[in-house]
């Protein structure tokens, strides 16, 4: 059989359909001798023949109308209906071009849309989530994607986000058909506080979007009223004592010692130190409030740290003299990588933490500092940066810190030994500061001490690099960020 041509079967079945009438009406007319047997057969194949060579053009066209179906199936270009074919056939296949043209022009408006509403989804600050009938995630925003670190298409909500409060909300909202809302936290890379509202969707199958999940983020504003709080509550502590020993000196020159020169040398002298160390309390508390908004959201700079360390070991040295202490900057041959962070930020914690080493290490020591390129480190990590981590450890020679306390040396003005702290300038603060700014780097804090030999506290910061691993790739147990370690 040539391409193109119709099968004979349907062309026989056919004309043998459509002749059945005329058969019957000629054994009629042989039954009441009307006609001739053999007139009758041969009228009967005449008839076979005309309907067979009436209806072989309209198989055919039927034939080339089900391969140009099969064209536009299959997304190609069919091809254009010939004159030759049946008039009826040719019209029908006009008339399937134009409804597929118009389908096509339908199709390519909704994509359109369909992209202009994924760029206003993607453009909204708050994470979205569309859920389908049995809680699954069927499309994210950009927000949803940065939060849950991926997309989270085809996960069930209770597996891409473990709160069953959020959970028991979508269900209540797909069971009642009303909207319902619930607040919770969410404990790493930090913490942050959310409430999520749920919605239903009416007018959707079962297995397209059912519900839309909008989480909105309340972090900043409860650490700002939490921030508040403590600041009210630390400060008036800690300036309490300070403010009493300047109103009680202003007092006593005010007074008896008013015309007592030596005194009231001596008095302002005090009352200098007492106003310093408020200062450096209120300017302590403003660092730790600007770095507490922001740690949500980490810096993504290159930091050459040996040249910041050189800056801020240079900065420091006069304290070191005066303390007869030495400072000594080591790495290995090669320069470690750049980190991944905030230069000012990094200068602090350095600073912080060298000038603890000096203010408690022994007279006349050496406190070290040593920057190494290292693959993963002992503490937990979120995330482990492809191109490894910084490590750098400041370790001094001084009377060490018992196990215990360790854990508690970056609360807020928490002091191993108060009195000394207080004399030697100290606010309580400066380990904490260490810490959020190295939450806020996503990178860790590890302090070792021995009682007797001295303490080494070390940072560990994302090396500068093109992706990381989760930990799960990486073959560690997940866990938060800023973790404080003892040995």
């Amino acid at each position: 059989m040539t391409q193109g041509a119709t099968p004979l079967k349907p062309i026989l079945a056919m004309t043998a359909l459509l002749a059945l009438p005329a058969a019957a009406v000629l054994a009629i007319l042989v039954a009441l001798g009307r006609l001739d047997g053999r007139w009758s057969f041969l009228a009967f194949v005449v008839i076979g023949l005309v309907i067979g060579a009436i209806i072989r053009p309209h198989l055919r066209g039927v034939a080339r109308l089900t391969k140009h179906l099969d064209a536009l199936a299959e997304g190609e270009e069919p091809p254009t209906p010939s004159p030759l074919w049946p008039p009826l056939v040719v019209a029908l296949a006009s008339a399937i071009g134009r409804m597929q043209r118009h389908a096509q022009a339908r199709r390519e408006e909704t994509a359109a849309r369909l992209a202009a509403l994924e760029a206003v989804l993607d453009s909204l600050p708050d994470p979205l989530l569309m859920l389908d009938g049995r809680l699954r995630i069927v499309r994210s925003n950009a927000a949803a994607k940065e939060l849950l670190e991926g997309d989270p298409q085809g996960r069930e909500l209770s597996a891409a986000l473990r709160v069953p409060a959020l959970l028991d909300a979508a269900q209540s909202a797909l069971r009642r058909g009303a909207g319902a809302r619930a607040t919770f936290e969410l404990s790493a890379p930090v913490r942050r506080s959310f409430v999520g509202r749920v919605e239903r969707l009416a007018g959707f199958a079962s297995n397209e979007v059912s519900l839309i999940v909008a989480l909105h983020d309340l972090t900043l504003e409860k650490r700002a009223e939490q921030m508040r709080a403590d600041f009210v509550a630390n400060a008036s502590h800690e300036l309490r004592t300070p403010l009493a020993t300047l109103l009680g000196f202003i007092e006593t020159l005010q007074g008896a010692a008013s015309q007592d020169a030596p005194a009231r040398a001596r008095f302002l002298a005090i009352m200098q130190q007492q106003a310093n160390r408020m200062s450096r309390l209120v300017d302590d508390l403003l660092s730790l409030s600007h770095i507490e908004l922001r740690e949500h959201t980490p810096p993504t700079e290159q930091v050459d740290v040996v040249k910041l360390l050189r800056g801020v070991i240079d900065a420091l040295q006069p304290l070191a003299k005066a303390r007869e202490t030495s400072l000594a900057l080591e790495f290995g041959e090669e320069e470690p990588p750049k980190a991944l962070g905030d230069g000012d930020e990094l200068a602090q914690v350095f600073q912080n933490l060298i000038d603890n080493a000096l203010k408690y290490g022994r007279r006349g020591t050496t406190v070290r500092v040593r920057v190494r390129h290292v693959e993963r480190a002992p503490v937990p990590l979120a995330r482990i940066p492809a191109a490894g981590l910084v490590a750098v450890a400041v370790e001094d020679e001084g009377e060490g810190i018992a196990k215990e306390q360790i854990p508690r040396l970056t609360e807020r003005f928490y002091r191993v030994d108060a009195a000394r702290s207080r004399e030697l300038g100290g606010t309580g603060l400066g380990l904490a500061i260490v810490k959020h700014i190295v939450s806020h780097h996503r990178g860790a804090l590890q302090i070792e001490s021995e009682i007797g030999k001295g303490s080494v506290f070390t940072v560990f910061l994302h090396a500068a690099g093109p992706r990381e691993r989760t930990e799960e790739e990486a073959g560690l147990p997940p866990a938060g960020h800023g973790t404080v370690t003892s040995s």
